[in-house]
């Protein structure tokens, strides 16, 4: 069965923004696949991780998105944060920014997903 997590808390470090769940979720094995999907009904971007038997589904919901936004126009590592370890989101600002670009002015994602997009990621903001 796939895990979702929801990174809904984010910590700023001198050098990276951290990620972690309300709730401390411990992980094991796990690794970044540095590939990103979009769930427009959860105005949610997925973080692909897997281990050696599935994937596992991490969400960086609107909520985070301001910082995920600033941490990448900084040029800050992004970590999710767990309660054994901590994954280094690889490849996320290049997913990002290609899935950002494709978002914008495209209805089939939804109108509030790409309203929300384009006010927080847009190249006006």
């Amino acid at each position: 069965m796939r895990k979702k997590i929801y990174l809904t808390k984010a910590t700023e470090t001198k050098n990276a923004l951290e990620l972690s769940a309300e709730n401390a979720v411990s992980l094991q094995n796990i690794k970044g696949t540095g590939r990103v999907i979009v769930d427009s009904d959860s105005l949610a971007f997925v973080y692909l991780a897997e281990d050696d038997q599935d994937y596992t589904y991490i969400y960086l919901p609107e909520a985070v998105w301001p910082e995920v936004h600033a941490a990448i126009e900084n040029q800050k590592t992004i970590e999710a944060i767990f309660k054994d370890g901590r994954m280094e989101l690889v490849q996320l600002k290049e997913e990002l920014q290609y899935l950002i670009e494709n978002i914008e002015g495209n209805s089939n994602y939804g109108e509030e997903m790409v309203s929300k997009v384009e006010a927080i990621f847009g190249s006006n903001s």
